[in-house]
């Protein structure tokens, strides 16, 4: 999917002549903390709230006051993936889309971006939570798959990444049941380290206290 399938254009851009008091208030009203600044469709720059604050900025006009980001974007015919780099890298609340003539477009907002990949990924679906440690030179998914279907399950996402230790990864399988003893004790079998477990409630429970740290941590 590209950023061109997620941009939206209901929340408002700012001009340079705007106030710093105004950027604040439509902040406010579309619950970021970043607005795009846009002269006839050209993308300026990038303020956050953080930037008016800090400068005591809110009766000046925003084309005065010094910016945390430059110009950070995304062409619409980037990846999402692209567009949660970004996002993440710079902790943006919004990421500004703009076409191959480099003309704003429109915004990426990081709830929608969240709510996107956590549909795509069926994370809202019920089912039952496996993390492994493998060593990432025996590591193919489709043996892990076939002993998980054995079982009756079925794989609906899957999570890698490597750790401390450069010669593992940690593997996050989300299947369709929540009974997972029987999937445990078959990969137990074949050597696999079960690190982790989670059951349905176990599992939205450590889902919310998880997206509320990165709230947090994003300062949305």
């Amino acid at each position: 999917m590209k950023a061109l399938d997620l941009v939206t254009k209901n929340v408002a851009t700012l001009k340079t002549s705007d106030t710093g008091a105004r950027a604040l208030r439509l902040m406010h009203d579309f619950h970021v903390s970043h607005l795009p600044i846009v002269n006839e469709n050209q993308l300026l720059g990038l303020i956050s709230e953080e930037d008016i604050l800090n400068a005591h900025g809110e009766e000046d006009p925003i084309g005065s006051l010094p910016l945390s980001f430059m110009r950070p974007f995304i062409h619409d015919y980037e990846h999402l993936f692209e567009v949660l780099k970004v996002s993440t890298e710079f902790r943006l609340s919004v990421v500004p889309v703009i076409d191959k003539e480099e003309n704003y477009i429109g915004l990426i907002t990081k709830d929608d971006l969240l709510n996107y990949f956590a549909i795509q990924t069926d994370i809202l679906e019920p089912g039952g939570i496996i993390v492994l440690e493998i060593s990432v030179h025996d590591y193919l998914l489709s043996d892990i798959a076939r002993i998980i279907e054995s079982n009756h399950a079925r794989i609906l996402c899957t999570f890698a990444g490597t750790n401390y230790d450069s010669t593992k990864m940690e593997l996050t399988i989300k299947v369709n049941q929540t009974e997972l003893q029987p999937i445990i004790s078959d990969l137990n079998r074949f050597n696999y380290v079960v690190k982790e477990t989670f059951q349905e409630a176990e599992y939205f429970d450590n889902l919310k206290e998880r997206y509320d740290s990165l709230m947090n941590y994003l300062n949305i």
